[in-house]
């Protein structure tokens, strides 16, 4: 299958035309209570109102909610961020809506939404107790092996900090007990939200199922799908093993998108080999 050209092709069917509302009007919400900016501020520092209440949080937070699963996919972290979103969105996922129509395609974003949050879980669960263990280790130990264990996962230290952190003397060891607890209250109650990993889910059932339909990249270069596709997940899938510090994106999530898209069509598909129904 390469092309899909339906009659009466809608472009903007009813659920992505509610999905932009509502991730727009969540936004601008989360602008009046101080928690996103339009533009890039080194200044700014966030409120967490709605994030606390609404963000996906480690679930061994006490921030954590059952109902985040689901409502952290209707937030966002920038302009940018629900600006591409939002885009690739509209640009695949409208396609999926008039070929599926609209209760198999929110079912279907949501249940990929709702994979990639308990893929990123089960990543946060990992790293909060390889946190944990190593903390309790330097803490046990303030050692310098500890210390520069530590320093190397999280990147902790820099040249204007060292000398606090370096455990040669009992005040800085008892300094950086503290500053390790903060960090790891910090740590296990960050916040995760937007919807790349439902859209991501999007993304590649488009590329499995018109996996010859040219996209055009910056608008000028055709690319089969196929090739785009498997270029992003293969990036994603770099990018979570390096755990590259510092970048702020759920990479494992966008992959258990990917993932819990894939069952699904494949589940959908094991009777019928043409319509993917």
């Amino acid at each position: 299958m390469s092309e899909f050209r339906p009659r009466g092709f809608n472009i903007l069917p009813l659920v992505i035309k509610n999905l932009l509302i509502i991730n727009g009007l969540v936004f601008l919400a989360q602008l009046k209570f101080g928690e996103v900016t339009l533009f890039d501020d080194p200044n700014f520092v966030p409120g967490h109102f709605l994030s606390d209440l609404f963000a996906l949080h480690y679930w061994g937070s006490p921030l954590f909610k059952p109902h985040q699963l689901i409502t952290h996919l209707f937030m966002h972290g920038s302009l940018v961020h629900i600006f591409f979103n939002m885009l690739t969105l509209w640009m695949f996922g409208s396609t999926l809506e008039n070929m599926w129509g609209a209760k198999r395609f929110i079912m279907f974003y949501l249940i990929c939404g709702l994979g990639a949050a308990l893929c990123h879980m089960g990543v946060l669960t990992y790293e909060n107790m390889r946190l944990n263990a190593e903390i309790n280790n330097y803490i046990n130990d303030p050692s310098l092996a500890h210390f520069n264990a530590l320093n190397a996962h999280y990147d902790l230290v820099n040249s204007s900090n060292q000398q606090l952190f370096y455990p040669d003397n009992q005040i800085k060891i008892e300094y950086g007990k503290v500053f390790l607890r903060n960090y790891q209250i910090a740590y296990r109650d960050a916040a995760t939200l937007g919807a790349s990993g439902a859209v991501y889910g999007l993304l590649f059932a488009f590329g499995y199922l018109f996996p010859n339909s040219l996209i055009y990249i910056y608008f000028l270069v055709p690319l089969k799908a196929k090739y785009v596709v498997a270029a992003m997940i293969l990036m994603e899938l770099v990018s979570g093993l390096r755990n590259s510090a510092g970048d702020n994106v759920a990479h494992f999530a966008h992959l258990g998108g990917v993932l819990f898209s894939y069952l699904l069509l494949r589940t959908w598909n094991k009777r019928n080999r043409r319509n993917f129904y």
